[in-house]
């Protein structure tokens, strides 16, 4: 029997770091999912792998231009690829103040605008991707679930879902997420499929 693969992509922990290690080339969001089923069944003891879909969580500052048109992208292209969904958090802008270590001064307000400091808070979206990890396991759409994060916060949820059965392959960057990686059934390391993800 083929194991049935999930994929579930904590956006930003992929595309900050996406970033950051190819100097912002433009990532081929097309070729993604097929990639990790693909590199997932070369994993020994997987077997024939059949892919079930991939659903990708974002959190956004729809207050801002940016997250705007990151919006638009991810609805209007992200979510019409074959087999992908998209779950969008909102960012919820809190106000944000500085301290100073040397003058002790408090800074709440922009010191070139004047306008109050405010920063966008991520809500939900780890929550979110242990929710359908579970709840996908208990409809049992899946045996097998390619989890792109480095995030450790996921480890009690790996554990337990391993605990009854299940594998959960952890996709995630060289130096990174070590602790998730080495929890997670097995790993796959991003940066070896960097020249096949490059637009």
């Amino acid at each position: 029997m083929s194991e049935q693969i999930r994929i579930l992509i904590d956006y930003w922990n992929l595309q900050l770091q996406w970033n950051e290690r190819t100097q912002k080339a433009p990532l081929d969001w097309t070729k993604l999912p097929s990639l990790l089923v693909e590199e997932a069944g070369k994993i020994s003891g997987l077997g024939a792998c059949e892919y079930q879909g991939t659903k990708l969580y974002a959190s956004v500052d729809k207050t801002s231009s940016d997250g705007r048109k990151l919006t638009t992208w991810l609805v209007s292209f992200i979510d019409r690829l074959p087999g992908v969904n998209v779950e969008i958090r909102e960012r919820e802008p809190k106000p944000f103040e500085i301290h100073c270590r040397e003058c002790k001064t408090l800074i709440t307000t922009c010191p070139n605008c004047n306008r109050p400091l405010r920063k966008a808070v991520e809500k939900g979206v780890d929550t979110a991707i242990v929710t359908d990890l579970f709840s996908l396991a208990w409809a049992k759409a899946y045996t097998t679930a390619v989890l792109v994060s480095s995030d450790s916060d996921f480890v009690p949820a790996v554990k337990n879902l391993q605990e009854k059965g299940l594998k959960i392959i952890n996709a995630t960057w060289s130096g990174l997420g070590l602790q998730l990686a080495r929890t997670c059934w097995a790993s796959l390391v991003i940066d070896a499929f960097i020249p096949r993800l490059t637009r």
